[in-house]
């Protein structure tokens, strides 16, 4: 396994605090494996394994535990008297009113409560009222190029080009590391899951009878990573495709784009205006969760391969913690903003910058931002050059192993 040591970070900070703590993210993307390597951590410090309970609603065993009242009975009864207690429910979802057990446990007992789930619908509007102010989400992604990295590279006789290629190709989902090394093997693995995650996590749970149509919205925007995109476009695409779809309409795209979103298979990108500083609200952009989900439905050629990496870039921010948007420069376009608390980041990504013209292209909306925000422009260059006109210029693996 690999240790994913900033999810860990973030548990430990809200460790033993009246905040539970739920764990959101695709479908096997390692949120059941982190609960445990949590929980792992616990039995270091010394806690007792009588003082943690982890249920996992997918099990078998858990299957009569299908409402919020036989939920709460059997924890109650399996908590220690006079001790912190550690709760761990992973897929809470399936689970009918468990929003209910959870804010009761928390007011009746000294309880440290972990959920994870693998749809946005976990945070539903009665979550949110239950327990306001008494939560904390963490979004899990699948692995870093770092994680993958630093699993492979003793392992494998290739170098960190050949390995990042790899990663590229088939994704950072964790499983993968168990898996055979060849494409065949690992093709399968990601076909399999993308069928789970559209069957369970989207038609499922919205009840949504046209898979085709789901299948053809999500491969339109693999093909379309890094594309401003919009329902209307996507209809038009689809009626002109098919003869059956003539009535295809904007709406009914718009809400399949939001089932793709809660079930973390995709996420939206707004725009920021650069001069007004504010967020606009039209023509996003969508990236892909994973990269290996991606290339199962756009292929891995090199016609994508300058939207792959932006993709991969698009996370990496992610995972560093920064909001990003997509920057209107007056006429022209930042590839990423990214904003946190303490800073401001403008970023480009360009797989090659040698040629000149590129180099004028991707320089020019970094100019006249009227601010002093750190720019940066990523490449998979490897060149002497680090520094153009105050605008740095950095490898992107350097950057991912930074």
């Amino acid at each position: 396994m690999v240790y994913r040591e900033s999810y860990i970070k973030e548990l430990q900070a809200f460790k033993d605090k009246k905040i539970i703590k739920v764990i959101t993210g695709l479908r096997r993307s390692g949120k059941s494996t982190l609960l445990k390597m949590f929980i792992d951590e616990l039995l270091k410090e010394g806690i007792n394994q009588s003082q943690i309970q982890y249920l996992n609603f997918e099990l078998m065993k858990y299957d009569r535990i299908r409402d919020y009242k036989t939920l709460y009975n059997l924890l109650k009864d399996s908590f220690i008297e006079g001790k912190k207690n550690y709760l761990f429910l992973d897929e809470i979802q399936q689970v009918n009113g468990w929003e209910k057990t959870v804010n009761s446990l928390m007011l009746e007992y000294d309880v440290d409560i972990y959920i994870a789930g693998s749809n946005a619908y976990l945070l539903s509007s009665e979550l949110a009222t239950l327990i306001a102010g008494r939560y904390v989400e963490i979004k899990m992604l699948p692995l870093s190029f770092k994680e993958y990295y630093s699993y492979f590279h003793s392992l494998s006789s290739k170098g960190k080009d050949e390995l990042f290629n790899d990663y590229l190709k088939y994704g950072g989902l964790p499983q993968l590391l168990e898996l055979a090394q060849n494409e065949e093997t690992i093709n399968l693995y990601l076909s399999s899951i993308y069928d789970t995650i559209i069957l369970k996590d989207v038609l499922e749970k919205n009840k949504l009878k046209d898979v085709n149509l789901l299948k053809r919205i999500f491969s339109f925007l693999c093909d379309n990573v890094g594309s401003i995109t919009s329902a209307n476009n996507i209809a038009n695409y689809i009626s002109h495709e098919s003869k059956l779809d003539k009535s295809m309409r904007p709406a009914d795209v718009s809400n399949i784009i939001s089932m793709l979103e809660n079930a973390f298979i995709i996420a939206r990108c707004g725009r920021y205006d650069i001069k007004g500083k504010e967020i606009l609200k039209s023509l996003e952009k969508y990236y892909i969760a994973d990269t290996g989900l991606k290339n199962i439905m756009s292929r891995y050629t090199l016609k994508n391969y300058g939207h792959t990496i932006e993709n991969i870039l698009y996370l990496e921010l992610i995972r560093r913690g920064y909001k990003v948007y997509v920057g209107k420069n007056q006429t022209k376009e930042i590839d990423f903003v990214a904003i946190n608390k303490s800073e401001t980041r403008y970023f480009q990504i360009s797989e090659t910058i040698l040629n000149e013209e590129t180099l004028k292209r991707e320089i020019a909306p970094l100019k006249n931002t009227n601010d002093f925000y750190e720019k940066t422009i990523i490449t998979m260059d490897k060149t002497f050059a680090t520094n153009i006109n105050g605008i740095k210029i950095v490898n992107l693996i350097d950057f991912l192993l930074s």
